[in-house]
């Protein structure tokens, strides 16, 4: 029986260090990369902001998948028995919509502006239980070429 708490300590421990350290690289890398993206406007918007001299327009897209760490997962289990905002699954959907967005970026090389942006959320459950695995993001838009 101890042995069993103490594995379940050592995997609470192991994944609150693992998830943190993995999270604040993932942000880091999506920092840096919202820098070098700023040049490109993304908006909602369906008419692009000038009109004039477009050579060509392309549908863009971007998704990620990220899924959630062992100590998050039991927070959040914590919190939803007891009733509360769930930060941990905020922080989670917020790292895959910008990652989406980027991506979304990346693959409009050389675009002048990104029109029409869409962002599509989903969870991955896994079994039938409704536990939130991982958190599926796609960003599609219409990339605009001058």
């Amino acid at each position: 029986m101890t042995y069993d708490i103490g594995f379940f300590v050592i995997l609470l421990v192991v994944g609150y260090i693992s998830g943190t350290i993995v999270e604040k690289r993932h942000y880091s890398s999506i920092r840096e990369r919202e820098e070098e993206f700023k040049s490109l406007p993304t908006t909602v918007l369906k008419k692009p902001l000038n009109e004039e001299n477009i050579t060509s327009c392309h549908l863009v897209n971007g998704s990620v998948v990220i899924s959630i760490d062992f100590f998050k997962k039991f927070l959040a289990g914590l919190i939803n028995f007891f009733g509360g905002n769930i930060s941990s699954y905020e922080t989670l959907v917020d790292r895959a919509r910008r990652e989406a967005i980027l991506r979304l970026k990346e693959d409009a090389k050389g675009a002048d502006e990104i029109i029409n942006l869409r962002i599509e959320t989903s969870s991955i459950t896994k079994n039938t239980n409704s536990n939130v695995g991982a958190v599926e993001v796609l960003a599609y838009g219409t990339a605009i070429y001058r």
